[in-house]
């Protein structure tokens, strides 16, 4: 499979002298060379499977990026999400391919370079984690919010901030126990959509091409990744590849989300 093609070249990276070494793009963000080895691999095989299919990869050029506006299907992809993770070697970093069709995601693909393990959502279809070199699967669903337990946020070590603890603060107030979990990359996605964990708020900034397979895997899961005006997020709407702040939850049919929407509103 192409992403376990890319999740080796990501590997042999990781294990070699110089991993650490990167250059800074125009964003201030690392660039090593991991993700331009996986870039060049996921492009060139995508564009083998589909050449009818445009491609906008986080490593594309500045053409690619600005032509992207008159694409309605194209492929959507980070070929090293965690980049980050990636340089402080703590293993928490993902391949993202999401299919982006009328700006939503209709399939994602979370690959994990370190265990091999593969997310897969195709939402309304099904949501599955496969494993092994035979790719064994299992099917993957989100847990309910349950009465009088913990409610697990997922959350980057990363990104903190006084809007994120005004969030769990009021949570805490209208919830009670809280358990935070912090993870890397698109993980968070995984964790949620294996029944893991309920609830992943994010308010600092990302970008289409980090959450679009998780979406696609949470959706298919039974999940939601919702701006903080209620509504799904979109795709190639906008001018800016920056997601808006979301909130991505398991269980989206619990009344609190509306409350907690209704207070980010205010």
């Amino acid at each position: 499979m192409l992403c376990r093609q890319a999740g080796q070249a990501i590997c042999d990276h990781y294990h070699a002298p110089g991993a650490d070494q990167y250059r800074s793009k125009g964003d201030e963000s690392p660039l090593t060379q991991a993700d331009i080895a996986s870039h060049h691999i996921l492009a060139d095989g995508l564009a083998e499977i589909t050449p009818d299919l445009p491609i906008l990869s986080e490593e594309s050029s500045e053409e690619d990026k600005a032509r992207r506006r008159e694409w309605p299907v194209y492929w959507l992809v980070d070929p090293l999400d965690g980049t980050k993770e990636f340089l402080a070697r703590t293993g928490e970093f993902t391949v993202n391919i999401a299919l982006i069709e009328d700006h939503s995601p209709v399939l994602g693909l979370i690959y994990l370079p370190l265990t091999g393990d593969a997310y897969l959502g195709i939402p309304g279809e099904f949501a599955r984690r496969y494993q092994g070199p035979d790719w064994r699967y299992s099917e993957l669903a989100t847990r309910p919010l349950a009465e009088g337990e913990a409610m697990t946020i997922l959350a980057s070590r990363r990104h903190r901030g006084p809007r994120l603890q005004s969030s769990l603060d009021w949570l805490e107030q209208e919830w009670g126990d809280l358990e935070r979990d912090n993870s890397g990359s698109a993980l968070k996605f995984c964790q949620l959509s294996a029944g893991e964990g309920d609830f992943y708020p994010r308010y600092s900034p990302c970008c289409e091409w980090d959450t679009a397979a998780g979406q696609a895997l949470l959706e298919a899961a039974g999940g939601a990744l919702l701006g903080l005006d209620g509504e799904p997020l979109q795709y190639n709407r906008r001018d800016t590849l920056l997601s808006p702040h979301f909130l991505a939850i398991a269980d989206p049919t619990h009344a609190i989300w509306q409350q907690l929407l209704s207070r980010e509103a205010n």
